[in-house]
């Protein structure tokens, strides 16, 4: 597996987003372990969740407990960076609602060190602004939480230029990580993928595939990356996260998987390469 720095970490290029483990339309808990396990056994040193991947109000963390789980029942759990996230939640109506007040935020820190059963949280990042708190006391409750060794490395999501910039004055210049949107979809974050490459901050894209109902369809709408597929033999998903990767060497894509089949496909992309003319025309999209 080739590998990529998240901070002071070395991490695979491609980790493993298991929010499609613990939300809506869920696989039993057998198969999320084997997806986990297969991730594992083929390289992956990066597993991405957050306190709000549930699907219930009353299973607040059932990601993170999973995870715990799984990595606890494999011997290379131990080397897997968990990077997990706070201020997002799920009040079990389907809806997504937000609170970054620091309080929240130093309660939910608490919460998901005891679920992931560690004395110290790898990467933590702050889930999404909240509109209601100033970013500045948000980012400063995560900053806390580096100082007091509660997590070991702190990043943003959802996250503008002016807010990563903010984010890296207040944490001391201590940002390792933005984990923003980006798909052949959704592009408006290119300027924050290249703000991250100018300051050496890893940008990790979610939904890189366009999303757990669209990511099948990949191929179908974006016509490139079904002709790049199809001149390589592999998938469109496959050629998607190569494309990803080949944009700057701070990119860690962390494509969501909920079967072992899937997420060894995209793993796979870490050693496609793809030609200056092929980027051209996916860029082009």
């Amino acid at each position: 597996m080739h590998t990529r720095r998240i901070g002071n970490v070395e991490v695979s290029a491609i980790g493993l987003g298991a929010m499609p483990m613990s939300i809506e339309g869920r696989p039993d808990e057998a198969r999320s372990l084997a997806t986990i396990h297969a991730a594992l056994d083929a390289g992956v040193t990066l597993i991405d969740t957050a306190d709000a991947y549930h699907r219930d109000a009353a299973e607040v963390g059932h990601n993170e407990t999973l995870i715990a789980k799984a990595l606890a029942s494999h011997d290379l759990g131990k080397d897997v960076l968990v990077a997990t996230k706070g201020g997002h939640l799920r009040p079990g109506d389907g809806s997504w609602t937000l609170d970054g007040s620091p309080r929240y935020l130093k309660d939910a820190c608490e919460a998901s060190l005891r679920r992931l059963g560690v004395e110290a949280i790898g990467l933590y990042q702050f889930h999404r602004p909240d509109p209601r708190v100033p970013y500045a006391e948000s980012v400063g409750a995560v900053r806390d939480l580096l100082d007091e060794g509660k997590i070991r490395m702190a990043g943003i999501s959802n996250a503008n230029p002016d807010q990563i910039r903010q984010a890296n004055d207040i944490l001391g210049g201590r940002l390792v990580s933005v984990q923003n949107q980006f798909s052949p979809a959704f592009r408006s974050s290119e300027p924050e993928l290249s703000l991250c490459d100018e300051l050496g901050v890893a940008f990790l894209p979610w939904s890189p595939l366009g999303g757990i109902s669209r990511a099948r369809e990949l191929g179908s709408a974006y016509a490139p990356f079904a002709r790049v597929a199809e001149a390589h033999g592999v998938s469109p998903q496959r050629v998607c996260l190569a494309w990803m990767l080949a944009k700057s060497p701070v990119v860690v894509p962390i494509p969501g998987s909920s079967r072992p089949e899937t997420i060894l496909d995209s793993l796979a992309a870490a050693d496609l390469v793809l030609t200056a003319e092929e980027l051209a025309e996916l860029d082009a999209v």
